[in-house]
Formats: structure tokens, sequence, C-alpha cells
């Protein structure tokens, strides 16, 4: 799970790519463990108006979090407009939960990012 979130924040703008199914979940797995944390820290506040933990995490998870659907998209072979799908209520989450736990598909590879250049082959030695 911590090799996840390392991948998650230290990709946390790339939206090229792609995101294998495991580490995309390890990413939910820390992502429910941090709200829940900061769910039970903003409880302790007695306030019950400002919920200062959750929305602190809302803001530092929430461009990691986008890229790394996209990414899981483009392993299944989708284009990462279809994250704008969670915008539809229920149904949009529930597109994204099928999308999500489908296996990686080899067309996917059309998202990766170029390589670099093939070198040109060496020419024969001089005789």
């Amino acid at each position: 799970m911590i090799e996840a979130v390392k991948y998650g924040f230290a990709n946390y703008a790339r939206f090229d790519g792609r995101t294998d199914r495991a580490t995309f979940w390890w990413w939910v797995l820390a992502v429910v463990l941090a709200f829940l944390a900061a769910t039970i820290l903003d409880g302790g506040l007695a306030n019950g108006r400002m919920e200062p933990f959750s929305t602190l995490l809302v803001l530092v998870i929430f461009l990691p979090h986008l890229a790394m659907g996209v990414r899981r998209l483009h392993d299944i072979n989708r284009t990462g407009w279809w994250v704008l799908a969670g915008l539809i209520p229920f149904f949009g989450t529930l597109l994204l939960l099928f999308f999500y736990v489908q296996p990686s598909h080899p067309a996917g590879e059309r998202f990766d990012p170029p390589g670099p250049a093939p070198m040109p082959p060496e020419p024969p030695p001089a005789a």
C-alpha cells in the first residue's frame, strides 16, 4: 500500500500512461483509510460545523486521485475523459466502478508516453 501511495503522489499530475489494477486499488484503500482517520479527528473537534482535516485531505488527494483514475482507465484502453462519468449521480459511479475492476487490456499501451527514439544501427566496421 505504501508503494501505491508513493506512486500516486510521485505522479500526481501525470495523466498519461497507465496504472495497473492492484496499484489503483491499494491507492483507493489508502485514501479510504485516510478519510476515516480525518473523520475521526474532525469528530473530536466538538464544533460540528468545521471539518478541517477532511477538507485538507480533499485538497491534498484531489489531483493525485483524479490522475490515478485517468491512468487506470487508460490501462483498460478507455480514454481518461470517462472519469467525468463520476459526475453523474449513482450511475456514473457504478460505471466507473465497473471500469476500474476490469483487467488490463494490451491495447492500453497506446496511452503510454512515447519512449526514446530507437538508436540507428551501428555501421559495419571498415575493412
